[in-house]
């Protein structure tokens, strides 16, 4: 039994002198591994980076909203007397003026009608010239041979009263020439007629839901923008503060296809009150519209400025990534050329980059590439520098 637990104890010591032999060049490894890490991790080699330069400068803000084109001037045709179409007098399609004769309905019953009244006229004002004959001889007469106070006044009062159907008459007869001459019907405006609706021999009334046609003036053109309420409050807000300077009135147009429009516009007005469904305001411009490309009706995108933004910075949008908080995030390159990570405040999309408010300032370097083995406090190389052209947005070799 001794010499049994004497063996057993020399065995388990070879076997952990063995393991502890094997185990030494592991070790070795290891802390050779671990001290060559560490002399990298506390002393990296300067990062090759490009950067640029980001200026503050002036740049106006512009907002790209959806609108609709409206006409500048458009005019119902509707008949003002009821009757049947005699004739039509234009070309659908063709460019009218005001007062061309459009539409001529049958008058042979309003004709009649004005003569009747012309009559009427004729017969009050020979009445009104008989009573005037009495009221003259009752002035002669009245004290003597039997004409009393009370006949010429009451031979005064009729001739007030025949004076007063003459004028009737008169009316009537105005009111029967004016529904003669509506019989006619013609252009309120200058512009282009569309289709019509009726044809010869349709029968037309006052008052009818449908237009005979519609005239509308191509040139120039509205265009109706839309922009939301919270959006129009924040701009005025910087403005009052003088966050914002004011901008111009100019605003530019992007067609259905997405191609600029070659004339720019000119904003008229703002509504004052919001769309209690959309929660929008309702901006209107106003654009000239030479060879009728903008039609009414037509979806359109707008440009229009904002204001201009006092101090921003173009920053290239390569050079801007997002965290998983969806935050912007950006590296720039302190005096002692290391790296510090920044949270750009972006206001706008300006062309390849991005218009960044605040996040950085004046005159900082901006890593374009080299940034994903970055972390901050970490030297660089700057290998290639770019400067970001301010307002321009242009970049120059140096």
């Amino acid at each position: 039994m001794s010499f049994s637990m004497t063996a057993n104890k020399l065995f388990t010591g070879l076997r952990a002198g063995f393991f502890f032999t094997l185990s030494l060049p592991l070790l070795s490894s290891c802390g050779s591994s671990g001290n060559s890490s560490g002399v990298a991790e506390d002393n990296p080699p300067p990062l090759p980076v490009s950067v640029v330069t980001v200026r503050a400068a002036p740049h106006p803000l512009y907002a790209e909203l959806p609108g609709r084109v409206a006409a500048f001037r458009m005019s119902e045709v509707r008949p003002q007397v009821s009757g049947i179409v005699e004739k039509r007098l234009f070309e659908e399609g063709a460019d009218v003026q005001a007062g061309d004769l459009l539409y001529r309905i049958d008058d042979a019953s309003y004709r009649a009608v004005y003569k009747q009244r012309l009559a009427d006229l004729a017969v009050a004002q020979a009445s009104l010239v008989n009573l005037r004959i009495s009221v003259d001889r009752y002035a002669q007469l009245v004290g003597s041979e039997g004409v009393s106070q009370h006949e010429y006044e009451l031979a005064q009062a009729a001739f007030a009263q025949g004076e007063a159907q003459v004028k009737a008459a008169e009316a009537a007869v105005e009111v029967a020439r004016i529904d003669l001459t509506r019989t006619e019907i013609r252009a309120p405006i200058n512009g282009r007629i569309g289709r019509s609706s009726v044809t010869e021999g349709a029968l037309v009334t006052v008052g009818q839901d449908e237009p005979l046609a519609t005239i509308q003036q191509p040139d120039p053109v509205y265009v109706d923008i839309v922009q939301s309420s919270q959006e129009q409050v924040r701009n005025k807000r910087r403005l009052i503060r003088g966050d914002l300077l004011p901008g111009d009135r100019g605003v530019g147009l992007l067609l259905e296809d997405g191609a600029a429009y070659e004339f720019s516009g000119e904003l008229k007005f703002s509504e004052m009150n919001v769309d209690a469904d959309t929660g929008v305001v309702t901006l209107r411009a106003q654009f000239p519209n030479p060879h009728g490309l903008l039609l009414p009706g037509m979806y359109v995108r707008a440009k229009i400025s904002q204001g201009t933004e006092p101090a921003a910075m173009r920053v290239p949008q390569q050079a801007v990534r997002y965290n998983g908080k969806g935050e912007a995030t950006a590296w720039v390159i302190n005096p002692a050329g290391e790296a510090e990570l920044r949270y750009p405040e972006i206001i706008s999309a300006a062309g390849d980059d991005w218009l960044v408010r605040s996040g950085m300032a004046d005159g900082e370097a901006v890593v374009m590439e080299g940034s994903l083995k970055l972390w901050p406090g970490r030297t660089v190389d700057i290998s290639s520098h770019e400067l970001a052209g301010g307002s321009a947005g242009s970049r120059v070799q140096p």
